[in-house]
């Protein structure tokens, strides 16, 4: 039984990986342990309902949202080795330590919707390394390819914690001591795939390639993709590319024509480019159906995107139906 605290200075070291990184990941697991607590309690510790706030998206924040994201925005600013954080839950960036290496951008509980009901939710982070000179919104505007690792925390059946330091993506079970324990090495997302993942009722907004694709998908084994499909929808990312890590998929949330000034719902920073890490270390691939998501120059903290997302065959063939429309 390998914890993380053994873990993490053994694969430092055989990656030549800065200690302070580690230190960075240790700090946001520790914050995880903190919100699982809560997220277990639930209605017995009255942290379910709505806040009665809203975040910079204009969206109503859960009693959770804004626990969560209090947690680690504490935990992170204690961490001589964070020089600065963001939230999807702010309006702006948060200073910490002007010595710090390191930027930390986090969704602190993606799928909230789901909380009420007792569905599956987690957190999201992405560890950037950060420039030299003071610190400012740009300081954060890396491309998904910059980032140092990322990871996330599914409150599940079981709590795990899932990272990459791009070296192999490596999961974490929480085990009755609080502690978490290695179960899981290298997992590899299948290119080739018999499961999606969209939310269908807004398939009337769609592009017409997006459309066309779930077209052939629901085709089955008498349409142009030869085999038939399985739907999976939970919605809450965690949920979603956590099933797909374990046994392949695609997960979508496209742009859509209800206002084509969005290119999507996703938040890049906070959602997109760690999961995409997360995937491109995992034999997977992820982009906005136009372009790999890791290259994406980010223009602000709280750009949106469109997500595609999974097993590499997949994700490659949604790519070209755009580019031929």
């Amino acid at each position: 039984m390998t914890t993380l605290a053994q873990f993490l200075p053994q694969h430092l070291q055989q990656h030549a990986i800065p200690a302070e990184l580690g230190s960075v990941l240790a700090t946001v697991a520790a914050a995880c342990i903190d919100i699982n607590a809560k997220v277990r309690l639930g209605a017995l510790s009255g942290v379910l309902g709505m806040a009665g706030t809203g975040n910079v998206q204009g969206e109503d924040q859960k009693k959770l949202d804004v626990i969560a994201n209090d947690m680690l925005i504490a935990a992170l600013q204690a961490d001589a080795n964070v020089a600065g954080l963001a939230s999807e839950e702010e309006d702006t960036f948060v200073a910490a330590h002007p010595d710090g290496g390191y930027l930390v951008l986090f969704d602190p509980l993606d799928g909230s919707s789901n909380i009420d009901v007792n569905i599956s939710v987690g957190t999201i982070f992405s560890i950037l390394p950060k420039p030299e000179g003071a610190l400012d919104t740009q300081s954060f505007l890396q491309k998904g390819s910059a980032q140092a690792g990322s990871g996330y925390v599914l409150y599940g059946p079981q709590t795990q914690l899932v990272f990459t330091l791009k070296h192999g993506v490596f999961v974490f079970t929480l085990n009755e001591q609080n502690e978490f324990v290695l179960t899981q090495e290298n997992p590899q997302v299948p290119a080739a795939t018999k499961e999606f993942a969209i939310n269908m009722s807004n398939r009337r907004h769609w592009l017409a390639p997006m459309q066309q694709y779930i077209d052939e998908l629901l085709a089955g084994d008498t349409g142009p993709r030869g085999k038939n499909y399985n739907m999976r929808w939970v919605a809450s990312m965690v949920a979603e590319i956590h099933r797909i890590l374990m046994r392949g998929g695609v997960f979508m949330y496209p742009q859509d024509t209800r206002d084509l000034s969005k290119p999507g719902k996703l938040r890049l920073m906070y959602e997109a480019n760690p999961m995409s890490l997360i995937m491109a270390q995992a034999g997977g691939a992820a982009g906005n159906a136009v372009q790999d998501m890791l290259d994406i120059q980010p223009e602000g903290l709280h750009q949106r995107v469109a997500v595609v997302m999974g097993s590499a065959e997949e994700v490659a063939y949604v790519t070209r139906l755009h580019a031929q429309a």
